[in-house]
Parts: structure tokens; C-alpha cells; sequence
């Protein structure tokens, strides 16, 4: 069947970051446009009618760190399974980290997984280029032909940069562009372990990871910014100390952004339980000191970002002994309930907990925010706050189902997707008329 022309999202109530505004309204949709907003919105006769009854109507997400799998070869039903994942969360517009398999250190690579994205008719997807060939830090990437290529940023993905000499390089080189550099906030050497280092992990035995990983690494960044006039963006903080710093340079006007995952955002070191591989996350779960501190910074501004860090996984990596699993976690279908979870915990208005995952990720990757407003492209979600749900791995549709969230009992469903007019996500609870 083909895709309406118009379409009409009816008494729902509208969140939109960009304007502040939150009240209950309609949103009119022609073709891959918004036609109007609001009362203005009543009277548009649609070939398709959404009831948003008890619902938000939101603009869609922005996700800055979700890896999709392979960039070419047959990975196409990979690729359309996290990008189903994506429209299920309401993620319209993700960023792929460069630690795909091959690395995406090739313009042909970008081309490939941009080309592959844009056949699939899902979420928009943002590449990243690896900073040096094969993430290996050995020498650096043709940086101009990734930009060339799409490319939105340079990046290590997970991977730390132990060459200071060849960081400088690569700030220099990518300063003088105006390309931003996107660093995870590790050490090489210090970040070795399993565990965040404190009580808990050395009861269990585990290997510990220091506060100083982070804070070392953040120093050594923060010296080259000024020694460069790089900007930067630091990926998935996870420390109380590493938040002073990050706050100290912005307050300095050097030009840095952050993000946090959603797992250090909601969870700690205590979590994981014994031994329990879920939580087997890089970086790792820290203390309750450090979790608040993440939170009052997310809702503060200090960082811009929540992510979701989705790294698909099987069961032959996380199926092990702590110490031995893989890192990481699905969650592109769990940012949104994420976010709500820190409206609640942070007190912040709605339209200004939702900027960390809308305006102000989007002015961190240097991308246009999706808004609701007349004449915008028409990129929406459809939200039930109320519904609660666990995401057991029979609730997730990407093909990677372990996730430290899997426990708790979430709050908010995305019921209905909408990129450029299309519905490419609908379920039950959004009912349709006409």
C-alpha cells in the first residue's frame, strides 16, 4: 500500500524542545512536511488519521552512539533489525560509531552503510569516521575523504588514542578543517579492567577501573583543545570527577560536548549483582556519587547528551563469566523510556529533559533538530507515558536482546514513528481512522 500524502496526529499533547512548547494540540502532515501545529492543525481533512488520546507528540529522537552492525557484505537484515529497533524507540536519527566490522576508515565503507541506510527507508543514520586506520592508533585516516564522504565527525569509537603525539596530530589536522573529533574519556592504560575500582568490585574480585582512567584522559584531552582550538566531543562520561573537569573547560569557553550512556545514567556498580554479564559495560557502572553527579550535569547542561551506546551483541559474547564478556548493551529501543525516567528522577520540565535527546544532541553532532512546527520536515513520534513494560528479549526487535535494563519495570512505549511522512512504525494503542 502506498503512504498517504496526508496525514493527521489528533489530541495528543505536543513536547517541542525547540520552542518550549507543551500543550495539547493536533499536528497536520502533507507529504514529507508538516502543514500545521495546533489548533491550526484541527481542520485538515487527512487520508489517515492517528489518535494520540492521553498521548506526547513529540519530535523524534537523536541518538549519538548506536552501532548497526556490518557496513557492507550481507548485512542487510542486521541493518534493517536495529533500524526496526530504532523506529520502535522512536530514534529517527542515529550516529554510527566507526567500530563497525570492517572499520569505517574507507569513504567506500561510508558510502556503503549510508547508500544500504537510505534503501531500508528507516531512521537516518550518521556516520562517523575512524579517526586512524583500523582504530589501531598507528597512523591516521584520510580525514578529508571520510568528511567528504558524509562523515559528521572523527572518531576512536570505545577505543583510546595512547599516542599523545599522534592525537595532536589528529586535533591539529581536523582544527584547521573545522572537523570535530568525538574521544571516549578513557586512558589506554588505566582503563584495562572489568569493573569500576571501589568496594564492591574488589569483594567480587573484579578487576577495577579508576576514576583516574577518565579524568587522566580528560586532562590530556582538554590540554591539546587548547593547544588546537579542536573541537571535541567526549563520549560516555561515567564519573563525578570527570564531570567537574568537563564543567571546569566549559566554563573556560573551550569548545567541548559530552554525552552519558543511559546504563551509567540509571544504574551503579551495585548492580552487578553476582557476576551478573549484563552489566558488563564499558565504560563500567560506577558508584551512586558518581550516578548523581551524571545527573544533575544531564539536566544542568553541563553534558549535552544521553545515548544509548546500542552495541548489538549475541549470546556467544555475553553469555560468559564476567570478566570474560564482551562490553556492552542493546539500547535503541530503550532511550526513550530513559529519558522519561530522568525527567522524573531530575524535576526538569519535559521539553527540557527531552533537549538531551533532541536540540541539544543535535547541535553536539552539528545536525538540524527535528521540530514541530509548520513547514518542518515531519519527523515524529507518537508516545503512551503510561505504559509500562520490561524489555525482555522477546519485546525487542533488535537482534541484540541482552540489556542491563532488563529487570526493571520501564515507563513509556513509543506507539507510532513518523520520518518524512512516513509511518515506519505503528502499533497497538495508536488506533487509526479514516
Amino acid at each position: 500500500m502506498n503512504d498517504p500524502t496526508t496525514l493527521l496526529v489528533r489530541g495528543g499533547t505536543l513536547v517541542d524542545p525547540a520552542s518550549g512548547m507543551h500543550c495539547r494540540g493536533d499536528v497536520a502532515i502533507r507529504g514529507e512536511r508538516i502543514l500545521a501545529v495546533g489548533e491550526q492543525a484541527a481542520d485538515h481533512a487527512a487520508e489517515r488519521v492517528i489518535e494520540a488520546e492521553g498521548c506526547l507528540v513529540m519530535p523524534g529522537l537523536i541518538d549519538l552512539c548506536a552501532r548497526l552492525g556490518e557496513p557492507g557484505g550481507e548485512a542487510d537484515a542486521l541493518l534493517d533489525s536495529e533500524l526496526a529497533a530504532a523506529g520502535a524507540g522512536g530514534v529517527t536519527r542515529v550516529v554510527c560509531p566507526p567500530d563497525t566490522d570492517p572499520v569505517l576508515d574507507e569513504p567506500s565503507l561510508v558510502e556503503m552503510l549510508r547508500w544500504r541506510a537510505r534503501r531500508i527507508r528507516r531512521s537516518r543514520v550518521y556516520a562517523l569516521g575512524a579517526l586512524t586506520v583500523g582504530l589501531k592508533g598507528e597512523r591516521l585516516a584520510e580525514m578529508a575523504s571520510l568528511v567528504k564522504a558524509s562523515c559528521i565527525g572523527l572518531s576512536q569509537a570505545g577505543v583510546p588514542l595512547a599516542d599523545t603525539q599522534l592525537l595532536l596530530r589528529a586535533l591539529q589536522y581536523a582544527s584547521t578543517f573545522g572537523y570535530k573529533v568525538w574521544l571516549p574519556a578513557l586512558d589506554a592504560h588505566l582503563s584495562r579492567g572489568v569493573a569500576a575500582s571501589g568496594p564492591y568490585a574488589q569483594r567480587l574480585g573484579l578487576a577495577g577501573v579508576p576514576v583516574a582512567a577518565e579524568t587522566v584522559a580528560l586532562h590530556t584531552v582538554f590540554e591539546l583543545v587548547r593547544a588546537t582550538g579542536c573541537a571535541v566531543h567526549l563520549c560516555r562520561l561515567s564519573s563525578a570527577a570527570g564531570v567537574e573537569l568537563l564543567r571546569r573547560a566549559k566554563t573556560e569557553g573551550l569548545p567541548v560536548t559530552a554525552d552519558v550512556s543511559i546504563h551509567n545514567l540509571l544504574l551503579t556498580d551495585l548492580d552487578i549483582g553476582w557476576f551478573d554479564s549484563r552489566m558488563r559495560l564499558d565504560p563500567p557502572l560506577r558508584q551512586q556519587a558518581d550516578r548523581d553527579a551524571l545527573m544533575q550535569a544531564l539536566a544542568d547542561g553541563t553534558i549535552d547528551a544521553l545515548v544509548s551506546d546500542h552495541t548489538p551483541l549475541g549470546s556467544d559474547d555475553k553469555v560468559l563469566p564476567f570478566g570474560e564478556a564482551a562490553p556492552g548493551a542493546s539500547g535503541l529501543e530503550l532511550l526513550l523510556p530513559a529519558v522519561l525516567e530522568f525527567t522524573r528522577r531530575s524535576g526538569l520540565p519535559l521539553p527540557r529533559a527531552l533537549a538531551a535527546v533532541t536540540t541539544r544532541a543535535a547541535a553536539a553532532a552539528g545536525v538540524e533538530a527535528p521540530r514541530l512546527q509548520a513547514d518542518a520536515a515531519a519527523e515524529l513520534i507518537v508516545v503512551d507515558p503510561q505504559a509500562r513494560w520490561r524489555p525482555l528479549p522477546e519485546a525487542l526487535l533488535s537482534r541484540a536482546k541482552h540489556t542491563p535494563l532488563g529487570d526493571l519495570e520501564l515507563h513509556g512505549r513509543v506507539l507510532a514513528t513518523i520520518i518524512d511522512g512516513r509511518v515506519i512504525h505503528h502499533q497497538a494503542g495508536a488506533s487509526a481512522a479514516r
